[in-house]
């Protein structure tokens, strides 16, 4: 991600805290967590007034659709019972938890989460390497050591053309020499593992979609639109409150016990598709992240079809000014 969309996507965050602030605020006492802010106001003050109006009018669409669905925001109870909003750190996401803001009470043990993305969808930005068990973490089996023998000598002759400073697009044969035997050796070892435990699509979908339910909140600057995504897997999302109900019902999605293909995308040497049970299907595009050739490639990986038990809203821009 380059520093700009990396800017975009922190300031959107800060919009979209400080719009929730003004708007619990009518309803009842709430505090932002100023220090876990921090890099989020530094990303707002680098960006100009043109992109600020939209990132707050990108925030400011949604948050009668999340109040619907989620009442325990505005249910008042104490002068003791304070809304508290914050930002998660980086080191949250590397532990499993995808969420940016976090909008929690402590006075009954409850939070709610969203995960805020800025005119892009990617669930996640893996990386293979020579060193990299992607098996391992992304659903707790340890990579073969067939697959280690395949993806070394690939990286071994990245690692010799980076001490030679060689750019990627100087590559002409990098489909053909690096990708698609990556991506072969990735399909095998998943369809390998599948075979002896049934429970790695499950555990696929949970490494992408973390360890806590969350909603997915896309600015989409272009269509002037924000679109709300709800990741409901364990039933955390949408609790009642004691006086009053969500005037939005959010079920629970089904999770897949099913690897249906996982192929190469037709007429493509980057991407491969992975079809699930249950309505799931997933898009992983490798791709270099640098200028200059290195021994590591990340994955764009995005949902190309969720469950229809996954709510999904556009809320227009306008609408709610």
């Amino acid at each position: 991600m380059s520093n700009k969309s990396n800017d975009n996507g922190r300031a959107f965050e800060y919009a979209c805290i400080k719009e929730l602030e003004k708007s619990i605020l009518k309803y009842r006492p709430v505090v932002i967590n100023q220090k876990s802010i921090e890099a989020s106001e530094r990303a707002w003050l680098s960006i100009d007034n043109e992109q600020k109006e939209k990132l707050i009018l990108a925030s400011k669409a949604f948050i009668n659709l999340l109040f619907d669905a989620e009442p325990l925001i505005l249910e008042y109870e104490s002068n003791s019972d304070i809304v508290e909003l914050s930002i998660n750190k980086d080191s949250d996401a590397e532990a499993g938890d995808v969420r940016d803001i976090i909008i929690k009470r402590n006075e009954i043990s409850w939070d709610v989460g969203l995960s805020m993305k800025h005119n892009h969808f990617a669930a996640k930005h893996s990386r293979l390497s020579a060193k990299i068990d992607f098996g391992n973490k992304w659903y707790g089996l340890p990579c073969s050591q067939d697959y280690w023998e395949k993806i070394s000598p690939i990286f071994e002759s990245l690692h010799k053309l980076k001490q030679t400073r060689r750019a990627w697009h100087d590559m002409n044969d990098k489909e053909t020499s690096v990708y698609l035997p990556l991506l072969n050796a990735f399909m095998e070892e998943i369809k390998k593992v599948n075979k002896i435990d049934n429970k790695i699509p499950q555990r696929l979908i949970s490494y992408l979609l973390g360890i806590k339910d969350f909603y997915k909140v896309v600015s989409i600057d272009k269509k002037q639109l924000t679109e709300v995504q709800s990741f409901n897997l364990r039933g955390e999302l949408n609790k009642n409150g004691r006086n009053n109900k969500a005037k939005i019902i959010i079920p629970i999605a089904d999770l897949p016990d099913e690897i249906i293909s996982l192929r190469l995308k037709p007429n493509s040497t980057n991407t491969v598709e992975m079809f699930l049970n249950n309505g799931w299907s997933l898009s992983f595009r490798i791709h270099n992240a640098s200028t200059i050739v290195e021994p590591s490639l990340k994955f764009d990986i995005q949902f190309i079809g969720v469950p229809s038990n996954i709510i999904t809203i556009n809320c227009q821009w306008h609408n709610n000014l």
